[in-house]
């Protein structure tokens, strides 16, 4: 079986920080040179790399002294923004070494949470991609809270894959891959080459305590690749240690742990859909609506609903839960949360009786919706 990343025409490349600070160390000059001259030579076979980069944090820290990671949010956020500058600078200069470009792209929740500059975020890095310039992603931790903060940049590059609809994610790490346990602990402990992105055993697996998946951050990785999946990129998770790692997976070698999609490219807006991490609220599905929308690909009528949960406005991305609650599907709502709880249970011939007037006959049509 070859790498995921042999066909791939568009990737995205997540770099953590311990490989880009040699470990906290300050920025690895050598790495960081390595890695450039690798993406210059997938860019010149064709392909169109984007990469996503830690350690902004960490090489603040260095400029300013610091020897203990603050915990104060405004001294995080002062030593992202002297870090960032050092970062940029050392992607600018290996690339430039190359004759190539790179473009420091910051973002946040908010910028993929809002239509207008989700869809703007998609066009500046498709079109930086069609000039063959690099786009290096952050997150934007000068501005941002925990309340909306991506929380990792493995969630980032998962959302930047969807974002230009990339083929493969590539994760870089300082660990071969994934074990299905402590490979410290557990001499029985077994290598994951290959399997599904997704798959509730990877999760299970992760969720052990003090396993080698879940200590080492290893779940925000299979996470990562699940939402990744959803619109059809394939996840590597490997070493950014072994040489020439990503040369070698474009040749198709297979290193690391491989996490197939076994999903076909969503289009644009049902990712946007997807990707969606801070919801207005949720409604809860009887076992008729969560059959319509699962098997049958219907819109959701209010006839369908049996509760409604947070203080969601209309035009809200709006969580859809059955009544185990589990999450089955996410949309655009047509109501608020105040028109639905009057409406819910009532068919739609009789919404305008109840609120005075009529939007939608849906809560939510099928095209503003996306199935998880």
């Amino acid at each position: 079986m070859n790498s995921l990343l042999l066909n791939a025409k568009c990737l995205v490349v997540k770099v953590g920080s311990s490989l880009v600070t040699n470990n906290g160390q300050g920025l690895d000059q050598v790495a960081i040179a390595a890695w450039a001259g690798q993406i210059v030579k997938l860019v010149r076979h064709g392909r169109q790399v984007v990469l996503v980069s830690s350690g902004a944090v960490a090489e603040g820290m260095q400029r300013l002294g610091w020897n203990k990671r603050p915990t104060a949010v405004n001294e995080l956020q002062a030593a992202a923004a002297v870090g960032q500058m050092g970062l940029v600078q050392m992607y600018e200069s290996c690339f430039s070494q190359h004759g190539l470009r790179t473009a420091q792209v910051l973002l946040t929740h908010d910028d993929l949470a809002d239509r207008k500059r989700y869809l703007n975020a998609r066009t500046t890095l498709r079109t930086l991609l069609d000039l063959n310039v690099i786009p290096i992603i952050n997150e934007n931790d000068t501005v941002v809270t925990d309340e909306i903060r991506f929380g990792d940049n493995d969630t980032l590059a998962s959302l930047v894959a969807n974002l230009i609809e990339a083929d493969t994610l590539v994760i870089l790490t300082d660990q071969a891959g994934l074990y299905s346990a402590d490979p410290r602990k557990n001499p029985q402990a077994k290598f994951i080459q290959h399997a599904t992105a997704g798959a509730a055993e990877l999760e299970s697996m992760a969720g052990g305590v003090g396993s080698a998946i879940g200590s080492g951050g290893m779940l925000t990785k299979i996470l990562a690749a699940k939402r990744a999946a959803r619109s059809g990129a394939h996840t590597i998770i490997a070493s950014g240690r072994e040489h020439d790692v990503l040369l070698r997976l474009a040749a198709g070698e297979v290193i690391g742990t491989h996490l197939r999609s076994e999903k076909i490219k969503m289009l644009a807006k049902k990712q946007w859909l997807a990707d969606h991490l801070r919801l207005g609220g949720s409604v809860v599905l009887d076992a008729g609506a969560v059959k319509a929308l699962r098997e049958d690909g219907k819109s959701l009528l209010p006839i369908g609903v049996t509760a409604v949960e947070g203080n969601f406005e209309r035009g809200d991305v709006v969580a859809c839960m059955d009544t185990a609650g589990q999450e089955i599907a996410r949309g655009l709502v047509n109501y608020t949360a105040a028109e639905t709880a009057r409406i819910m249970r009532r068919p739609s011939a009789e919404i305008a009786t109840i609120l005075g007037y009529v939007d939608e006959p849906e809560l939510m049509h099928r095209d503003n919706l996306i199935l998880l």
